[in-house]
């Protein structure tokens, strides 16, 4: 099998989220699949990545970076409600885009993988910045940055896997849900 192009790690790494989002799931990947995706015999792919496993945790950093990435663009300019709305926006817009590579950007980071806990750090302390007008201590925002991903995700899952079959517009139901958590803090707590 001759080199279609020459190798690097980002290349790799791309052409394995690709193969990850068109199978929706990581857990579709394999070497094997990769290496005839980039024209390659495997052994060749192990100059660029450490097997499977360091793969899929480099697909995992990239879909961090570009999630991070895009949370940030869809900020800037705005503020309060406005900014947190556009950042529910893109969020859904990368869960959309990047069906496979997203679920890898589920888990906590292992603790002692500084450059996963770094860019996971980054993806909470954005959060935290946007939720910043409303006042709140550090444990209470640190809820609220769970309960906020966890309204997104759990939206974008059931999207993801058709679980929204009545004849609403998905759209319309999503800016509902993000009114109804950015009501939650105009309502005063008993």
């Amino acid at each position: 099998m001759a080199r279609s192009r020459r190798l690097n790690k980002a290349i790799v790494v791309e052409a394995a989220a690709s193969l990850i989002d068109e199978a929706g799931d990581p857990a579709a990947l394999s070497l094997k699949t990769l290496a005839a995706a980039l024209g390659v015999r495997v052994p060749s792919l192990y100059n660029h990545i450490e097997g499977l496993d360091g793969l899929t945790r480099a697909v995992a950093l990239w879909g961090l970076q570009r999630l991070l990435m895009a949370l940030r663009n869809a900020a800037v300019g705005k503020a309060g409600p406005k900014a947190l709305i556009a950042v529910a926006h893109s969020y859904r817009a990368f869960a959309q885009a990047h069906p496979g590579v997203y679920l890898l950007t589920l888990s906590a980071p292992a603790t002692d993988d500084a450059e996963m806990v770094a860019i996971a750090n980054e993806l909470v302390g954005l959060l935290l910045l946007l939720l910043a007008p409303l006042g709140l201590d550090d444990t209470d925002a640190l809820h609220e940055v769970r309960i906020l991903r966890s309204l997104l995700h759990g939206f974008v899952s059931l999207e993801a896997v058709g679980g929204f079959g009545l004849p609403l517009e998905r759209d319309e139901t999503f800016q509902r849900l993000i009114d109804r958590y950015l009501y939650t803090f105009a309502v005063e707590k008993p």
